[in-house]
């Protein structure tokens, strides 16, 4: 085996590669070819479909968790309103389905004029590629669906269990919801993909893969883009009231509770769940993508053997990493509820801190074990050094959550230091000191990342084997890493909106009004409630879920950006291999010539106009929420009226349906534009958008993590609700709120759709400039990346001059002179 990989690896670096393989020419080589004698000589497609065995196993386990949450006891008036939330979450995701519908119309026209147009690709096959993006857009959307569902049986579930004295169900079973979670998107996901590898022809499965990846990352996109606004748009709005009424936090009487309920699960439950499912398969699709570029039947080093060998060494390491992760979590559960099961109070953040590193080790440890049973036959001591670049990977997916930690954890510096400002200098304080925490955390985790990629780098610099691109391979396998532990990620997520919407059950219940409630409780569960403790405690989880929720936003970016530098790769060597009639290759990739520069600077320009375009959809939103209810809040009454409550959810979909159509407009046009410009500037604006996506999105993630946690210290450890120190804070939130969960978060996506709709777009481009350059003819590439451009352009303006918040006019009745009689209208603006 070693010299079928060392006599390619020697001939081919000399000589000229006059193809390369487009979209459509990518070739997934049989699984077969490959043979582990570390399993006794099992080839690669039994060994995968063996594999299918241990998904079907983690499927089951995350099922057998759902069950055992849904029938847990609870009170009916938790019951009644978590369920009330789901009808809510359920008539949101029905309208965004309808939406995703519409853009996949779109995307289909461009993925079917590629194919069938340029590519020649038959009519069959290309429906195949289309199908395989419906499935990609139905995976997004439906482990979205399963995330709400379970989030909302979880949520009564915590509330009712936090009226027990000992509160280590409070912790055990949003932690429980969201494994679940983990386990049936990642199962799921590898389902899918295995089937691709295992049931799809190679010719047609490269591109299979691409268009599965883009339909994900349509999906992920609309989900967590809408989802974020939705949720900020409920959330600032009931926030508000707290100020405005001085009303306790999740007052059944405010009509914006409902949607900020509704809220946490469409943009802290819907959206990360789309998200991780879209991150997990395009990381695997960038490397498959590689390897076929390189090592594939028409690669630039081609050999067939190995790149099947890489490909299963990969999906068997993705399958075994179930394994490792509900092994993590049984011993975390085991030990946890040792400690803790019969503490009175103890810190909610150590059992989900100790199942990050428990995972992060165990995943280490298996991942060289695995490697040496599968790959120690390569050369170059090939099966450590891949295990050891993933390991940075996996080690980055727990010590980057420690320094989110250190930026956004109720106990950190940082937080007691907003508090801290916010005494004195109230709510300018407050969102400086935020700032400071925000852009100090970029600064360190962008030094965390750069160090682990470097030594990714350092392991592989000296392979002859990948040519003169080893550090894209490497690169690949850090983002790889990331997600080895990808349950366990998930799973800390989705315990943000269980303990959050946990809080908000228990008030919007109104539980300790219930007449002869004690005895009631007692004689049907056996336990006498402890209300005000119960209170304490899921305001304290729901701390510790902020910080968890915090700390996977920067793994999930990071993975994005990481990965998004191998599918850019593609489009380099697309470029480097088209070679022109005067000779010259397209690829002009200079830090002097002016394409490049002129992309970086566009790339930036982006990023903001995005941030910027996502906050204003939130601020017009919440701006006509909060109108709604002030004039609509009744105090005198117990509760909202659900028609209220209704419409201030009517409000926040409406805005961020608007607010996702302009996005999207201006991210697929500028998109065509600028490939259709230059496909070398174009590779800069890609580059240039996941550099500035990845400090922009960790800046504003952690500031607003800041900002949400120095609310809580004052509410919880404090006791200053309803003081001007506690107004200040909540002001501090309301920026908070869009920063870390509309636009950061949203970042990953759009760098992810970008870049694989790029890959589509380039490809487009470059037919048009090679027919124009043999024909002699006219490249009309540019004239239509104008168009494009204008329409861009003018959903860029209308993403604020059409949502931006109009001043109304007033008609102001005032006397002109005490003498005179008669009355003088001005008009004010």
């Amino acid at each position: 085996m070693k010299k079928a990989i060392l006599l390619p690896v020697l001939g081919l670096l000399l000589a000229p590669i006059n193809s390369f393989a487009s979209e459509a020419d990518l070739v997934v080589p049989s699984l077969k070819q490959s043979v582990f004698n570390g399993l006794g000589g099992i080839n690669g497609w039994d060994l995968l479909l063996y594999g299918i065995v241990v998904i079907v196993l983690g499927l089951l386990f995350g099922l057998v968790q759902f069950n055992r949450i849904k029938k847990m006891p609870v009170h009916h008036s938790m019951a009644k309103v978590s369920n009330i939330i789901y009808e809510t979450c359920k008539t949101y995701l029905l309208q965004q389905g309808k939406f995703l519908i519409i853009l996949f119309a779109i995307i289909g026209v461009a993925i079917s004029y590629y194919f069938i147009a340029l590519a020649h690709m038959s009519i069959p096959k290309t429906l195949l590629i289309l199908l395989w993006t419906v499935l990609g857009i139905l995976g997004s959307y439906g482990v979205a669906w399963f995330g709400i569902r379970i989030n909302t049986y979880a949520n009564s579930r915590t509330s009712f269990a936090a009226l027990r004295k000992l509160p280590f169900n409070v912790m055990s079973i949003p932690l429980q919801a969201g494994m679940s979670v983990g386990l049936l998107l990642i199962c799921v996901e590898l389902i899918m993909m295995i089937a691709i590898l295992l049931f799809i022809p190679g010719e047609s499965a490269g591109a299979c893969f691409i268009g599965f990846a883009i339909g994900e990352s349509l999906g992920a996109s609309a989900l967590r883009i809408a989802g974020g606004i939705f949720t900020k748009i409920a959330d600032i709005g009931a926030d508000l009231m707290k100020i405005v009424f001085k009303i306790d936090e999740d007052d059944p009487r405010n009509p914006g509770v409902i949607a900020d309920c509704t809220g946490d699960n469409a943009g802290d439950s819907v959206g990360p769940t789309a998200d991780g499912f879209e991150t997990y398969g395009v990381t695997g699709v960038a490397l498959i993508t590689f390897i076929i570029l390189m090592f594939g039947e028409t690669g630039i080093l081609p050999n067939v053997e190995f790149a099947s060998t890489l490909i299963v060494w990969i999906f068997a390491m993705r399958v075994l990493m179930i394994f490792t992760s509900v092994f993590s979590y049984l011993i975390n559960q085991a030990i946890a509820k040792i400690r803790y099961a019969k503490e009175e109070h103890f810190d909610f953040e150590a059992p989900l801190t100790s199942l990050v590193w428990i995972t992060s080790i165990t995943s280490i440890i298996v991942t060289y074990a695995l490697s040496y049973v599968l790959i120690n036959d390569l050369p170059e001591g090939l099966w450590w050094k891949l295990s050891s670049i993933i390991s940075c990977g996996t080690l980055a997916a727990a010590v980057i959550p420690e320094f989110t930690k250190a930026f956004t954890s109720s106990k950190s510096r940082h937080v007691q230091e907003v508090v801290t400002a916010s005494r004195q200098g109230g709510a300018s304080l407050t969102i400086l000191s935020g700032m400071v925490a925000g852009n100090f955390s970029a600064f360190w985790k962008g030094m965390v990342m750069m160090a682990l990629m470097a030594m990714a780098f350092y392991i592989v610099q000296d392979l002859s084997l990948f040519g003169e691109y080893p550090g894209i391979f490497a690169f690949g396998l850090v983002a790889f890493g990331f997600l080895g532990m990808g349950p366990v990620t998930i799973a800390v997520d989705s315990y943000g909106p269980v303990t959050d919407n946990a809080q908000s059950v228990f008030e919007l219940s109104q539980i300790e009004k219930i007449p002869n409630i004690n005895n009631e409780i007692n004689q049907e569960f056996g336990f006498e409630p402890n209300f005000e403790t119960g209170k304490h405690n899921l305001e304290e989880n729901d701390s510790a879920g902020n910080t968890f929720k915090a700390t996977a936003k920067p793994v999930l970016i990071g993975t994005a950006v990481i990965g998004a530098t191998t599918m850019i790769f593609a489009i380099i060597l697309l470029l480097k291999k088209t070679i022109l009639t005067n000779g010259e290759s397209l690829l002009q990739i200079e830090l002097t010539d002016p394409a490049v520069i002129l992309g970086l600077i566009t790339g930036g320009a982006v990023i903001y106009w995005f941030s910027g375009a996502s906050i204003q959809a939130v601020t017009t939103g919440a701006y006509r929420a909060v109108e709604y209810i002030k004039k609509n809040i009744d105090l005198d009454k117990s509760e909202a009226a659900i028609e209220d409550s209704k419409n201030v959810v009517k409000i926040c979909t409406q805005y961020a349906q608007t607010g996702m159509w302009n996005i999207f407009a201006v991210i697929l046009s500028l998109t065509l534009a600028f490939a259709f410009f230059s496909p070398n500037f174009f590779v800069s604006y890609l580059i240039s958008i996941a550099i500035f996506g990845l400090f922009q999105a960790m800046y504003m993630a952690n500031a607003g993590g800041a900002w949400d946690n120095a609310k809580k210290v004052v509410e919880v450890d404090l006791k200053e609700k309803n003081t001007p120190l506690h107004d200040a804070t909540i002001i501090g939130d309301t920026v908070g709120d869009p920063y870390k969960d509309t636009s950061s978060v949203a970042l990953n996506p759009v760098i992810k759709f970008s870049t694989l709709f790029g890959l589509l777009a380039a490809e487009i481009a470059i037919e048009l400039i090679v027919n124009a350059d043999k024909t002699g003819g006219t490249n009309f590439a540019p004239y239509i990346g104008v168009v494009f451009l204008a329409i861009g352009l003018f959903f860029v303006y209308r993403s604020f001059y059409g949502m931006r918040i109009k001043t109304e006019s007033k008609t102001v009745i005032t006397k002109k002179k005490p003498e005179s009689k008669k009355l003088e209208t001005s008009e004010v603006i």
